[in-house]
């Protein structure tokens, strides 16, 4: 008991790790890390180190164990000897025993087992690694690793614990707060929130346990992204990439369209408000000469093109008349000649 901290959390708000309360530790993951294994999963969350695989469907050996309608899930929880500073006992214990048989049934209620009658799924999670938190770990690396071995599921599972330190609520303990804390609250979810697993090492009011529970949910949709990201570099292919970068110029072009049309938009507003300034400038009586004016000039046009060809049509008549004169002439000579005879 002599090296419990004096305190966990500070006067800001921050832990012995540098975490405020609600944060949870670093996590990265690999996927597909052992070839032999139908899927597999490698998961760092803050100092664990936990290694996931999944072995089948295949056939249940012995056969009194099988199922006729559904497959067999088995879930093996097992921390190596040296995950901890000091070495344990090889082997399975009461601790991990208890832990297998919870962590497997948390994946009861999304693991499609009616595709698989008689046949069993073996899930195996290995502790490398201890710093706390090691079930919530292994439960998220293991639903990675029945992703990767392709066991058809309704959804994934994320799995974190709360606890008290300091009269406090806090999230995704660390390892001097679990061992000095005074509760442990670890819970499994679904992505719609339905719990799965939910176990407690302590005393929480009833207030405590509510509230517990909303923040680990919201621990557990970060996880959720993390657990999508992976998937995402696991199994997306070259045309989801060129889909995601189709999409993303698509919707640069759409914004570069959309400042086109903004700025267009502008420009006619500031055409319209000068139209409107320099018809409120201009006097209505002006703009009612100018137009009377206008049309007077069209109908004097109109007049002088109407009588240029009236002119010409007269001389051309005249002309006509003056060259058939002379055959007028020589006819009334005849006629006359024709009468004094």
């Amino acid at each position: 008991m002599s090296d419990k901290p004096e305190k966990f959390i500070d006067e800001n708000g921050i832990r012995l790790d540098g975490r405020r309360v609600d944060e949870i530790r670093p996590m990265t993951v690999e996927m597909g890390v052992l070839t032999r294994a139908d899927g597999s999963c490698y998961l760092e969350w803050g100092n664990n180190k936990v290694l996931a695989a999944v072995y089948g469907p295949r056939e249940l050996h012995p056969r009194r164990l099988q199922r006729p309608g559904e497959a067999l899930v088995r879930y093996r929880y097992n921390m190596a000897a040296f995950s901890v500073e000091d070495r344990i006992r090889p082997g399975p214990s009461r601790r991990s025993t208890e832990i297998s048989k919870v962590s497997g049934e948390a994946f009861e209620p999304v693991v499609m087992k009616q595709f698989y009658p008689s046949a069993v799924i073996d899930v195996f999670a290995e502790v490398l690694q201890a710093d706390a938190g090691t079930r919530t770990a292994a439960i998220n690396a293991a639903t990675l690793a029945l992703v990767d071995a392709g066991i058809p599921m309704k959804g994934l599972v994320a799995a974190c614990a709360v606890g008290k330190v300091d009269g406090q609520l806090v999230l995704d303990l660390n390892k001097p707060e679990d061992n000095y804390g005074d509760a442990d609250l670890p819970i499994a979810m679904t992505e719609d929130g339905d719990i799965t697993l939910l176990q407690m090492d302590g005393n929480l009011t009833v207030e405590e346990v509510n509230k517990g529970i909303e923040m680990v949910r919201e621990g557990c949709e970060q996880i959720f992204a993390i657990q999508k990201a992976a998937l995402l570099e696991r199994f997306g292919t070259a045309e989801e990439e060129e889909v995601l970068e189709d999409a993303e110029l698509q919707a640069e072009l759409m914004s570069e369209e959309e400042e086109v049309s903004e700025a267009a938009e502008e420009e006619d507003a500031v055409e319209e408000s000068e139209d409107l300034e320099a018809a409120e400038t201009e006097d209505p009586e002006d703009v009612e000469v100018e137009e009377a004016e206008a049309m007077f000039e069209e109908d004097v046009t109109e007049f002088e093109v109407n009588e240029e060809e009236a002119e010409e049509e007269a001389a051309e008549v005249n002309e006509e008349d003056i060259a058939s004169e002379p055959e007028g002439e020589e006819s009334t000579e005849e006629e006359g000649e024709k009468y004094e005879q």
